[in-house]
């Protein structure tokens, strides 16, 4: 399917009068950028993937609650944004409960898994170190990061997504890069 020059409020009105194929121009127009965007916050590719269909299934059910006065990237960003928290938060749950069941186990003793990476090139070593580093980010300074390096929003428009102050969202960025320093840094010492 060719891409078309209409914007984003004529194909997401037309989707939401039920026309598929602009709503399929849609996906083609956002998901590389959404999915950049995704796989920043969940590091890890399949993953991204999975919340990636999961988001624009949820937007193609919630077409009738569009409001077409909002800008369509911003709504269908936001709707990324709660699966990649809802994925957070079931990945937490399945954490604990496998940490507990390998405790139990193990005989009540702690079990360190070291996985060594395949044969990587220092390149790759770095991005994997960063990915891993920006997943582990607490939402509530990844979200800032992602949206404003990622995403390309501006702060004032990261702070309006998030409901909050631009002032806010400043700190919590320059927090999220201090902890990204740290956290490379200190990864850097183990390799």
């Amino acid at each position: 399917m060719p891409p078309t020059d209409e914007s984003d409020a004529v194909l997401a009105a037309r989707a939401k009068a039920g026309d598929r194929p602009a709503f399929d121009q849609l996906i083609l127009r956002h998901k590389a950028l959404l999915y950049r965007f995704v796989r920043r916050y969940t590091g890890n590719n399949d993953d991204a993937y999975d919340i990636l269909q999961d988001s624009f299934i949820a937007a193609w059910l919630a077409l009738r609650r569009y409001d077409p006065s909002r800008d369509f990237a911003t709504w269908l960003r936001t709707i990324a944004l709660n699966k990649c928290r809802d994925f957070g938060r079931r990945g937490a749950v399945r954490r604990r409960i496998l940490r507990l069941f390998a405790f139990e186990h193990a005989g009540g003793k702690h079990m360190h898994a070291h996985v060594t990476p395949d044969a990587e090139s220092p390149d790759e070593q770095r991005q994997r170190r960063l990915d891993a580093a920006i997943a582990a980010l607490p939402a509530f300074y990844k979200e800032p990061l992602l949206l404003t390096i990622v995403a390309g929003l501006s702060q004032q428009d990261v702070a309006t997504q998030l409901k909050t102050t631009t002032k806010a969202i400043e700190m919590r960025l320059r927090r999220a890069k201090k902890s990204l320093v740290v956290a490379l840094a200190d990864s850097d010492g183990e390799g």
